[in-house]
């Protein structure tokens, strides 16, 4: 069932988006080569504890860490681990937290140091392919508006699109419905309505779409080990233009 948030819900959710918001900042300060991601790990759980919010993600449905780190060919739920980030990797870190009753969901693929130029292509199409999602988030569309936006701007790049991981709804809960996937047909799926609010995150590989599971059950890998991207913003759907409750500016214009 989808839950329609109110103005207090809202507000709620504008908390935790700043919130996971400034996280994902405070952590991008320390990626350079040589640190390890359970070492980001321990930043982003302090960070969040000095907001005055819980993280998001440490014991949702047993996951053990506050922030999923997924490099390279890890698509999403990497662990945090004793692995020290080397120049060209790629790392997705992925951040919740939950403050009075509410979550927030947001995610930022950082490069580590200098990356090829192929790579340097994959981030961009990644977040673009957000953006153009984000535009279709309007009462009235259809959730394969939003899916359609994304595949049809990376698709024709050479890029692909994952499956088996979607976006999602989110409130008082961190996964609510509707599915937001980043494929899809326009006009198919959910009818979009004024007062959802979603997560849409975009996992767009470098190679194919084909994915396994890691052994510890929660690592989603590329099946041909070619790097992939995630970006990830909360989206309050409204008429005309989307309010977008998650920003990426404390990462790109050092507002932190």
């Amino acid at each position: 069932m989808i839950k329609l948030k109110t103005e207090e819900d809202l507000d709620g959710l504008r908390e935790n988006a700043i919130m996971v918001s400034k996280t994902l900042a405070e952590v991008g300060k320390y990626i350079a080569p040589g640190i390890t991601t359970k070492e980001l790990d321990f930043i982003a759980e302090k960070y969040i504890h000095s907001l005055g919010a819980e993280p998001g993600f440490l014991g949702y449905g047993g996951f053990p860490y506050t922030l999923c780190l997924s490099v390279n060919d890890v698509i999403v739920h990497g662990f945090p681990s004793d692995y020290k980030l080397k120049e060209g990797d790629i790392v997705s870190v992925d951040c919740g937290t939950k403050y009075r009753g509410y979550n927030g969901d947001s995610a930022y693929t950082f490069p580590v140091g200098k990356v090829s130029e192929e790579t340097r292509k994959l981030l961009d199409a990644t977040k673009t392919s957000l953006y153009r999602g984000i535009e279709k988030a309007v009462a009235g569309g259809r959730i394969g508006d939003i899916g359609f936006a994304i595949q049809s701007y990376v698709e024709p790049l050479g890029f692909s699109v994952v499956r088996e991981m979607v976006g999602h709804g989110i409130g008082k809960t961190l996964h609510e419905s509707p599915e937001v996937p980043n494929y899809g047909r326009q006009g198919r799926g959910v009818k979009l309505m004024e007062g959802m609010v979603i997560c849409i995150e975009p996992m767009i590989n470098a190679g194919t779409k084909d994915v396994y599971l890691d052994d510890n059950g929660w690592g989603v890998i590329t099946q041909d080990h070619k790097y992939s991207a995630h970006f990830e913003l909360t989206v309050a759907v409204k008429h005309g233009t989307p309010e977008v409750l998650s920003t990426f500016d404390f990462i790109e214009n050092n507002k932190l």
